[in-house]
């Protein structure tokens, strides 16, 4: 993609002109397009646009399916493709599709590496807004999500759910095999399969089977290396988007995952599930061959080796 448009302050190329125009304000902090009821500036014509329909509340345009209503009829049209299930916005480099065009535009930032949401305090540049306000918490030190229940502030409204977690755990779920209890009915047919040995997701291509379907689907990208989620800090690519969040912790050295017996911080969920089977001594990876319980998977891995008689450390 040709940028033959450069900035004189930053030496930053685009490939329009409108492009560089919109990008000189944040030098600038110009701010030409204002708000006639309450004097709000704005720097693009877009986002006082936007900002109107706080004063105005209209929506004229209403979906017929469900009744939902909208100020711009474009926002309609986007709104109908979630019952048509319609993806037009086609990328022309990986044939991924969208439903939205704005939603192509962030991914196509991807391939080409554009990053045009920059932050104003230490000028450190991001593919997409939300990136950025997230960015923006390290200075400002906000943690706008609150638990309702002990106050305990987070910076990610994922961090928040989790930690809900531990006021509302009830475990109604209960196996008749081996009387363990579960938060959800989701956990129980899941632990469920470790009785019954079922693996209901098989992969199309080589026929592995599998009992959970969060395995399969990572297995399945085994098969198509698709990457498309980047660290902006060190450029290293994942095929989930859990996954970079998880990552992104190795640079803010964040640790939201407290042990509420001990204090011990991780930066992972399951990091903090296994260190808690210490505390509950909870063993649910069971050998098939000897039913011998074990608290992480490679600790099983290890011992399965005695049955195969496998050496993988040679010299």
């Amino acid at each position: 993609m040709e940028k033959p448009y450069v900035c004189e302050i930053c030496i930053r190329a685009f490939a329009t002109i409108g492009n560089l125009n919109r990008h000189l304000r944040i030098h600038t902090k110009e701010k030409p397009h204002v708000c006639e009821i309450c004097n709000k500036a704005f720097s693009e014509k877009d986002n006082l646009k936007r900002h109107l329909r706080v004063h105005t509340k209209q929506k004229p345009h209403v979906c017929e399916i469900c009744n939902k209503a909208f100020s711009e009829k474009v926002h309609l049209n986007t709104h109908l493709r979630i019952h048509t299930k319609e993806k037009p916005h086609i990328c022309e480099i990986c044939n991924k599709a969208f439903s939205e065009s704005g939603s192509l535009r962030k991914h196509l930032r991807i391939h080409t590496n554009e990053k045009p949401h920059v932050c104003e305090i230490c000028s450190k540049a991001f593919s997409q807004s939300g990136y950025l306000r997230k960015h923006f918490r390290i200075h400002t030190k906000e943690k706008p999500h609150v638990c309702e229940f002990c106050n305990k502030a987070f910076l990610q409204s994922g961090d928040l759910r989790k930690h809900l977690l531990i006021h509302i755990m009830e475990k109604p779920y209960v196996c008749e095999i081996c009387i363990r209890a579960f938060a959800t009915i989701g956990n129980l047919n899941r632990h469920v399969r470790i009785h019954t040995k079922e693996k209901p997701h098989v992969c199309e291509i080589c026929n592995k089977a599998f009992s959970e379907k969060d395995n399969f689907k990572r297995h399945l990208r085994v098969h198509t290396k698709q990457k498309p989620h980047v660290c902006e800090i060190c450029n290293k690519a994942f095929s989930e988007k859990n996954s970079l969040n998880t990552h992104l912790r190795i640079h803010t050295k964040e640790k939201p995952h407290i042990c509420e017996i001990c204090n011990k911080a991780f930066s992972e969920s399951g990091s903090l599930r296994k260190h808690l089977r210490i505390h509950t001594n909870e063993k649910p990876h069971v050998c098939e061959i000897c039913s011998k319980a074990f608290s992480q998977s490679g600790y099983l891995r290890k011992h399965f080796r005695i049955h195969t008689k496998e050496k993988p450390h040679v010299l």
